[in-house]
């Protein structure tokens, strides 16, 4: 199965910074971090089984989660 991919644009200062999160990490590149992280809150979302916008209580739960993986 051929993977297909598609562009985002994020400003380059918050490419930079992400840059400097994942130093040291086993994050490859920006790319794989920003979807790690995307594929994070979808899945977040799937498990509570709301609406397109997360409530302050994902939000947090995320920002937990990735706290605990060293990257905030």
């Amino acid at each position: 199965m051929t993977r297909r991919y598609t562009t985002i644009s994020i400003p380059v200062s918050l490419y930079r910074q992400i840059e400097e999160l994942i130093r040291g990490t086993g994050f490859a590149s920006v790319s794989e971090f920003a979807t790690y992280v995307l594929r994070e809150v979808v899945a977040l979302k799937k498990e509570k089984g709301a609406g397109p916008e997360l409530t302050s209580e994902e939000l947090e739960q995320l920002r937990k989660k990735l706290e605990a993986l060293g990257y905030l």
